[in-house]
């Protein structure tokens, strides 16, 4: 089986062209192949293929590295874009993506940079899903032995954000994980610790489901910026700083309004791996 390896600001992932190659995939086999030291090593698995429904370019599927199949990816969307553009799947530079969650439409850019539509952001507890009383802007949740508040949204997977004083000591490990397994959240969640140096600039580190800590998440920066956005902390341009580089994150503020990322994508090595 042919594939290869790409990230997105360290956000890493192993992509598999399945229209012109079958493949079967299995919990097994993608935990097997997400292991640093005896398989290809990623975050998350993405997968193209054909679209199902008319008027769209292509289906997009997304493995984390524990096997379990989720919605959306904002970085390993960039990366998407990049690999059925550079080999020659599509010559659009505006190509539309069916996902798990819905639509997204992704823009090739002149730089190489690439621009995701991410849809509109879903701050109803149930979209995540998110077990509370009533919808509100901050939640206090119990975690790890402290209340913590946090903001939460689906961006197409669903997260909980919450503002610290200083991002290089955040406990994101131990409360990262502590709140990726609450009860409150059924399905799990990925959890943000974002620093807001102005209006226009944050630090975030993002505690994945099913993953960690990553070095990147786009749809985490996406979740940030409008979290703090309804909290009146940021504006409708921000530049989202993770460990492993910057996106560029702009939403207008209306709860209509649709969300874009911005940032690169890296081609790493491609490869060829036994499928058994």
């Amino acid at each position: 089986m042919k594939f290869s390896k790409m990230h997105g600001l360290g956000n890493d992932f192993m992509v598999i062209d399945a229209i012109n190659q079958r493949v079967e995939f299995t919990t097994a086999k993608v935990q097997r192949w997400a292991d640093r030291n005896f398989g290809i090593g990623f975050d998350q698995l993405l997968v193209v293929e054909s679209a199902q429904q008319a008027g769209v370019d292509f289906r997009y599927r997304i493995f984390n590295a524990d096997g379990s199949e989720v919605q959306q990816c904002g970085n390993g969307a960039r990366c998407f874009a990049k690999f059925v553009y550079d080999k020659g799947l599509t010559d659009k530079t505006e190509i539309t993506v069916e996902t798990a969650s819905g639509i997204i439409v992704l823009y090739v850019q002149d730089n190489g940079w690439i621009k995701v539509n991410m849809g509109v952001p879903n701050f109803a507890p149930e979209s995540l899903p998110f077990t509370v009383p009533k919808q509100q802007e901050k939640y206090t949740l119990e975690a790890a032995g402290q209340k913590v508040q946090v903001g939460a949204v689906s961006m197409g997977n669903p997260h909980a954000v919450m503002q610290v004083i200083d991002i290089a000591a955040a406990p994101v490990e131990k409360l990262g994980a502590a709140l990726e397994s609450h009860s409150q959240f059924p399905e799990r969640v990925n959890v943000g610790f974002a620093q807001v140096i102005d209006n226009a600039n944050v630090k975030l580190r993002v505690y994945e489901r099913g993953a960690a800590e990553t070095l990147a998440c786009g749809t985490g920066a996406c979740a940030a910026m409008v979290v703090l956005s309804r909290w009146g902390k940021v504006g409708n341009d921000v530049q989202i700083s993770l460990p492993g580089g910057d996106l560029r994150v702009q939403w207008e503020g209306q709860l209509d309004s649709v969300v874009w990322m911005t940032g690169p994508a890296e081609m790493v090595f491609e490869g060829i791996i036994a499928d058994d």
